[in-house]
């Protein structure tokens, strides 16, 4: 990997480097976006790091907003991005096993990149110097693996959710982690009680959705998974027991690859062997939001039932679902290799041509037509449901007078 590479930024962030170093400071572009680049990615956010002290980034640009000036840190605005200006820094003793007590700012780049939790993740650059990269985070770049800055026991003591972070870059680069990184995600995994459920469920979501999923198997493997939730291991088990019966591959999930990146497809496919009071249980544990935690459900469960390749049948799960709910559910059947999946889409597809009656609100007779009939309360629910139930079985009933003669009779 060549070292004198030059690095395209965008022009807000050279602006601002610029900027501060007209003033006699130190800046660079530093982390994720120069690790992203050199590996031919896009950044996502292009964060700076300089020798100038907040109060004298507040002072050169005039407007700014205080993003966290705790720990050096102020967001210049340009153009209507958000570009972060943090000063280098030394962190105190991390107490909580999450954050600093203290920072201490410093002049040194070199302390500021020390501090720092991968060596892929500690680099530096400005078009004054090139790369600085103190660590051979180049290297580790080339050899596709993580590896802590300096003592790995140290980097994950000082904050647990980094053992995550090892593992969700695993996953988002397809690297492998180093052994002795590996060995001290081992040793430090209970230390993830000290991490709240949200952050855990981020790191998570953002492995799942990755191009290499299969590397949750990970967080088993380095005894992660018990601090996840209670629940959690329970997943690795109903696998293992799965394979033990040769239900499923050697890599159970691989496949979920197969799935669009999209949080709620993937965590149904990582969830879709547990019982779907348990997946709500799981995903609910983590603090996931309310659709994803609906969504993983009724896929997890549907997926679990039988369906055939029988028109009414297909109807009635679609009454009981979202679209995408049942998209989801055929392509976790897929997964499993159900070999009538592909005939049920295809019936499916002929339901949504021909404008089936697949909803309550499809149908053609409504509460107000049960009203009229002499109908009140609970009955009037009831009885759409039944007449939903003939139509569902039979869509040539969908007729408002058909219906009501339904009622007579």
């Amino acid at each position: 990997m060549n070292r004198d590479v030059r690095i395209e930024m965008p022009y807000e962030a050279e602006w601002i480097i610029k900027k501060i170093r007209e003033r006699g400071f130190e800046a660079f572009a530093v982390g994720g976006c120069v690790r992203d680049t050199l590996l031919g990615r896009t950044p996502g956010d292009w964060d700076i790091t300089t020798s100038a002290k907040p109060e004298e980034v507040k002072e050169i640009f005039g407007k700014t907003v205080d993003t966290g000036l705790q720990h050096g840190t102020v967001t210049i605005i340009k153009n209507r991005k958000g570009y972060e200006v943090t000063t280098y820094r030394i962190d105190g003793e991390y107490r909580d096993g999450r954050h600093p007590d203290f920072v201490e700012f410093t002049s040194s780049l070199l302390e500021d990149l020390k501090r720092r939790d991968f060596t892929i993740n500690a680099m530096a650059y400005s078009h004054e110097t090139g790369i600085v990269d103190a660590f051979d985070g180049m290297g580790d770049l080339e050899k596709k693996v993580i590896r802590c800055v300096g003592c790995p026991r140290d980097r994950f003591t000082e904050d647990a959710l980094r053992i995550l972070r090892a593992i969700r870059f695993a996953a988002q680069l397809g690297f492998s982690i180093e052994g002795e990184t590996y060995g001290a995600i081992r040793e430090i995994a209970p230390n993830l009680k000290n991490v709240s459920k949200e952050r855990i469920q981020v790191e998570l979501t953002k492995l799942l959705t990755s191009a290499h999923p299969e590397k949750i198997a990970m967080v088993e493997d380095t005894g992660i998974s018990p601090y996840v939730t209670g629940d959690f291991p329970l997943v690795f088990q109903t696998e293992r027991e799965r394979m033990a019966g040769g239900i499923s591959r050697p890599e159970p999930f691989s496949c979920l690859a197969l799935l669009p990146p999209e949080k709620s497809m993937r965590w149904a496919g990582f969830l879709r062997h547990m019982e779907p009071d348990m997946v709500r249980r799981i995903l609910k544990g983590l603090k996931l939001d309310n659709e994803t935690v609906d969504n993983g459900k009724v896929m997890a469960g549907a997926a679990q039932a039988p369906l055939g390749p029988e028109k009414a049948g297909i109807r009635r799960f679609l009454s009981r679902m979202t679209p995408y709910q049942f998209d989801g559910c055929l392509r976790l059947k897929a997964l499993d290799k159900d070999p009538q999946t592909e005939e049920i889409r295809r019936l499916w597809e002929e339901i949504e041509k021909d404008g089936d009656c697949v909803s309550l609100k499809e149908l053609a007779v409504g509460g107000g037509d049960l009203l009229a009939a002499g109908m009140e309360g609970k009955e009037i629910g009831e009885t759409l449901r039944r007449l939903l139930e003939l139509v569902l079985e039979d869509p040539s009933l969908n007729r408002r007078e058909l219906l009501l003669e339904k009622l007579r009779g």
